[in-house]
C-alpha cells in the first residue's frame, strides 16, 4: 500500500489490509489533524481492502467528524462499492458522486 498527498487530498494505491492498516491509520490521522475542510481520499488506485482496511477508513471518518472535517471518498472501485452498499456504509460515508446501489452488478 502506498499513500501520497497532503492534508487536503490523499491518493491510496495497492492493498489496504491488515498488513498496511497501522501505517495507513498513522497517515490518515495526521492528515485529518493537520488540515481543515474536506479531506478527499482518492481510492482509484486501490486494488483491494479487507475488514481491517475498512475499519481504518471508518476510524478516519469518525476522527474527521470530531475535528469538524469531512472525509470524502473519491474513485471507489466497483467491487468496494458493493461492499459499502452491503454493509450500508454508503449511507454514512461521503462518497463523491454517490453510489447508485441499484446500478451495481449483483454478486
Amino acid at each position: 500500500m502506498h499513500i501520497r498527498g497532503d492534508h487536503a487530498e490523499l491518493v491510496v494505491e495497492g492493498r489496504l489490509d491488515v498488513r498496511s492498516a497501522a501505517d495507513a491509520r498513522t497517515v490518515l490521522h495526521s492528515a485529518v489533524d493537520d488540515g481543515a475542510g474536506d479531506l478527499v481520499l482518492d481510492l482509484t488506485g486501490l486494488d483491494s481492502w479487507d475488514a481491517t482496511g475498512l475499519g481504518v477508513i471508518m476510524g478516519a471518518h469518525r476522527r474527521a467528524g470530531r475535528c469538524g472535517r469531512r472525509l470524502v471518498l473519491r474513485g471507489v472501485p466497483a467491487q468496494m462499492q458493493r461492499l459499502l452498499v452491503a454493509t450500508r456504509l454508503h449511507r454514512i460515508l461521503a462518497i463523491e458522486g454517490g453510489i447508485a446501489a441499484e446500478s451495481l452488478p449483483r454478486v
